[in-house]
């Protein structure tokens, strides 16, 4: 069992996350959309490891790899610019915390700026997505526990208005890996009720805010 702080899009103080949180968690997961500082300062009261994926509002942070605890960018070493703690999957497969999380990130594009794909575009980055999660299972036959995304699917929780609109790839991603959870921000409820859905077998929940999760 791991359990799990999720949050996104809206700042919470530590007071209130920490009485959420009780005894504590084994893993932080941050689906986008909130200050950098903010996530470092959660990572380190809860000295947990991170895993993310980012938002339409945050920087670019794509493009990066690690070696040996060294970031490089077209080669060149470089500091990674995310938050301290954390693992971006961003159009990656990673296993962080006893889980394998698969992620994408980013919104439907509405206007200039990083971290916002046509439906086409984040298409063709799910299916390259899909094509390493397959590989990494075939090494190991340890499936994709848990698909973490900025947006939801489409009309899966989504809004009607352009920068509120879900990807129409999600449904094919949940399809081909059948994760048991799909985590997502983006859409705020603004104080209404957010109730997870299902997608095949996979639970769709919307994690805007903090969300303690037993998974």
């Amino acid at each position: 069992m791991v359990r799990a702080l999720a949050v996104s899009d809206e700042v919470e103080r530590w007071p209130r996350i920490h009485s959420a949180v009780g005894h504590g968690v084994d893993l932080l997961v941050a689906a986008g959309d909130l200050p950098f500082d903010y996530l470092a300062e959660l990572s380190e009261r809860v000295d947990a490891p991170g895993v993310m994926v980012p938002g339409n509002h945050d920087p670019d942070i794509g493009g990066f790899t690690e070696r040996r605890g060294i970031s490089f960018r077209d080669g060149m070493p470089v500091e990674w610019p995310g938050p301290p703690g954390f693992v971006d999957v961003d159009g990656r497969v990673a296993d962080v915390g006893g889980l394998r999380f698969a992620g994408l990130g980013g919104c439907v594009r509405y206007r200039p700026g990083p971290n916002q794909w046509t439906q086409g575009e984040q298409r063709r980055r799910a299916r390259r997505l899909v094509r390493r999660a397959r590989r990494t299972t075939r090494r190991d036959a340890r499936p994709v526990d848990v698909l973490l995304t900025h947006a939801p699917p489409r009309h899966c929780g989504d809004g009607e208005d352009r920068p509120h609109q879900g990807f129409d790839c999600l449904h094919d991603v949940i399809a081909a890996l059948e994760p048991r959870l799909l985590l997502h921000g983006h859409i705020h409820p603004y104080g209404m009720p957010a109730p997870d859905r299902l997608v095949g077998t996979t639970r769709v929940v919307n994690v805007v805010g903090r969300h303690v999760l037993e998974l």
